[in-house]
């Protein structure tokens, strides 16, 4: 299972050759948290933050399926950077959905010309950050939480609505923007280096026309991928990281689990009941990679068909990224969770820092809800009806 898939694909080869380095110090910086430098240097380097770029931009125009695939390559060593990692191009993407062709072609430029990385401070839930119109700009006032990528970014794309009416507009800005302060404050038990804090803005200025608009893309189906692309991204951080667990736990077990004294064996391996829960445990997360990467299929078809996507498209995407998102972060829990029982009672130290995976998972699976995506998918089963385009889905 540590062989991926398309290893021949030089971005593929790229992923997994950092994944091999990010994973030996995974542990020690899940307890420290903090700011992921040397990884987001190394990530710079191989050139992977503009791959996805349009070529006309500057980049390589790697499609969202590779960009998945390595999103689930860099999860499997540490799932901090797979989240930022897929986050950056969940904003590389509201720039093409979201700009005008003059807006894009600048934002996209800098980006792959810089290397940045993106993050946001976008929240959909919390409305704490509103504007006002000063001639012809809008003045921020307020904060926003789960921040993510904001410690690290280059480039941030913000959301803000107008106290008045409460209409929600977007932005992009460079890192640094006077008035904005990161205040590096996320403590969640996992994800810990993700800085998926809290963002203040004191008198932020926004220029009218750095506001995003592309009417062109206003009403079409094109236009409501961006929470399909995001679950997506995490769907393939879950799938990655239960990877990257059973990885760790099997050579564990390999070289350091004790039998049972009621076992009857002299190695742990021999155990039928180890047999059978790491039987169990790669079937499942075998049949997860193959659905994630049915749906990955799914949604790298309707990103290509652009303004032509019909309503019908969208939604059969739509109940391929709901299924496998929500079997993968039910499959990723099982793996995180029960690993422990064939590791044996030495493998739940601090030390080993096991525990980190499932941290990980548990954290993510919580802003993510499969109830309601396994809802959607049954109405749709039963009806043919797809689920009503909403933030999440």
């Amino acid at each position: 299972m540590n062989a991926i898939t398309g290893a021949h694909d030089p971005w593929l080869a790229k992923a997994a050759h950092l994944s091999a380095i990010f994973v030996k110090d995974a542990a020690r910086n899940d307890r420290e948290g903090g700011q992921p430098l040397e990884q987001l240097a190394l990530l710079k380097e191989s050139g992977l933050l503009s791959a996805g770029i349009p070529k006309a931009y500057g980049g390589q125009s790697v499609p969202w399926s590779t960009l998945l695939r390595i999103t689930r390559e860099l999860a499997k060593a540490d799932g901090s950077i797979g989240h930022l990692f897929g986050y950056h191009y969940n904003f590389i993407n509201t720039l093409q959905v979201r700009a005008s062709p003059e807006q894009r072609q600048k934002w996209l430029m800098d980006s792959a010309a810089g290397n940045w990385l993106w993050g946001n401070s976008v929240n959909t839930f919390s409305h704490s950050l509103f504007g006002r119109r000063d001639g012809d700009a809008w003045v921020l006032n307020g904060k926003r939480p789960f921040s993510s990528g904001t410690h690290v970014a280059d480039a941030i794309v913000i959301a803000w609505e107008d106290e008045e009416t409460g209409q929600r507009f977007f932005a992009p800005i460079r890192a640094g923007r006077e008035g904005v302060t990161v205040l590096h404050d996320w403590d969640g038990i996992g994800q810990r280096q993700t800085g998926s804090g809290t963002v203040t803005f004191t008198g932020v200025r926004i220029h009218e026309a750095e506001i995003l608009s592309n009417t062109a893309h206003e009403g079409k189906a094109i236009g409501t991928l961006g929470p399909l692309q995001q679950q997506s991204v995490l769907l393939n951080v879950f799938v990655g990281q239960a990877l990257g667990a059973l990885a760790e736990a099997r050579d564990y077990t390999l070289t350091k689990s004790r039998p049972w004294i009621h076992s009857g064996v002299e190695r742990h391996i021999d155990d039928p009941w180890v047999k059978r829960i790491y039987g169990e445990l790669y079937i499942r997360l075998r049949g997860a990679e193959l659905l994630a990467d049915a749906a990955s299929r799914a949604l790298t078809d309707a990103w290509a068909k652009g303004e032509a996507l019909t309503a019908e498209e969208r939604g059969d995407a739509a109940i391929q990224v709901a299924a496998a998102n929500a079997n993968a972060g039910e499959v990723a829990l099982a793996v995180t969770e029960k690993v422990f029982e064939v590791m044996g009672a030495r493998s739940a130290t601090r030390a080993n820092g096991f525990d980190r995976w499932w941290r990980n998972v548990r954290t993510h699976t919580l802003h993510n809800p499969a109830e309601y995506k396994i809802r959607n998918v049954g109405h749709w089963y039963l009806t043919g009806e797809y689920p009503e385009w909403s933030i999440f889905q």
